[in-house]
């Protein structure tokens, strides 16, 4: 059984969000809202949105911010509750395209046991210094797993199986804040899944609003890659094993299904 909703972690994006969820709901697909504890602006347009459209949201809320990971997994759980077997997470402030959900589903489906990770084709509006620094974590990444197939392990597209998901965050937490979206992908490719890279449009972002704290996210990705390293020390045989297994890295293309 194949049953896909859309989870979107939300953080005072008021004046995104709307637009996003509006975006989200036009593909057909239930829509998840995690408010980690906004403001009381944001709180009022997630508030309007469920009312406006029950059938079609769930919004799950906070009342102590837990940062990103901590809302993703608050929505996977709500998903598992729900009867659902796969998540698309997507950001809140617009900077991913809703248009790319039935692609990315179409593709889940065929790849069920399978991460489907957005792997962003960026416009004119991504700031340069954070472009490059985006490939020191691609490099730690490419080290840490011995391969390439993780093609990009920081984009907030992607789709996850839960079943496999919940199990190893319930054996070890994932990271709850902005090192959530490495950690977890690294992990479940350690623990045997497959990740299959989409290319996608990504701009930055609809409202201007980023929540990445230099000094505090920083640290957290930091002592990740180096625990991921440590890791791999003890996974290295497995890993170099997989090199030689019927399945490598996969990056999606137009002959899969659209």
């Amino acid at each position: 059984m194949f049953k896909a909703c859309v989870l979107i972690p939300v953080y005072n994006h008021q004046h995104a969000i709307g637009a996003v969820a509006a975006s989200v709901l036009a593909q057909g697909v239930h829509c998840i809202l995690v408010d980690d504890a906004s403001d009381a602006a944001c709180a009022a347009v997630l508030d309007a949105l469920a009312a406006a459209s029950p059938a079609q949201v769930t919004l799950v809320r906070h009342a102590v911010n837990r940062g990103k990971g901590g809302a993703v997994m608050s929505g996977f759980r709500q998903a598992a509750a729900l009867g659902y077997t796969h998540v698309l997470q997507i950001d809140a402030d617009g900077q991913h395209r809703a248009d790319d959900i039935p692609r990315f589903l179409a593709i889940a489906q065929a790849h069920p046991q399978a991460v489907i990770a957005g792997c962003p084709r960026y416009d004119a509006s991504v700031p340069k210094l954070r472009l490059y620094a985006r490939y020191l974590t691609h490099i730690w990444v490419w080290i840490n797993t011995l391969s390439t197939a993780i093609a990009d392990s920081m984009c907030g597209l992607r789709v996850y199986p839960l079943a496999p998901t919940l199990a190893l965050q319930n054996r070890r937490p994932f990271g709850l804040r902005m090192d959530f979206d490495t950690d977890a992908v690294v992990r479940l490719y350690w623990a045997g899944l497959h990740v299959v890279n989409v290319p996608t449009p990504v701009g930055y972002p609809s409202d201007g609003v980023s929540h990445f704290r230099p000094l505090r996210d920083n640290l957290l990705i930091t002592r990740m890659h180096t625990l991921h390293f440590f890791g791999m020390l003890l996974r290295m045989p497995r890993l170099i094993g997989r090199h030689f297994g019927p399945r490598g890295p996969h990056m999606a293309t137009d002959a899969e299904p659209q």
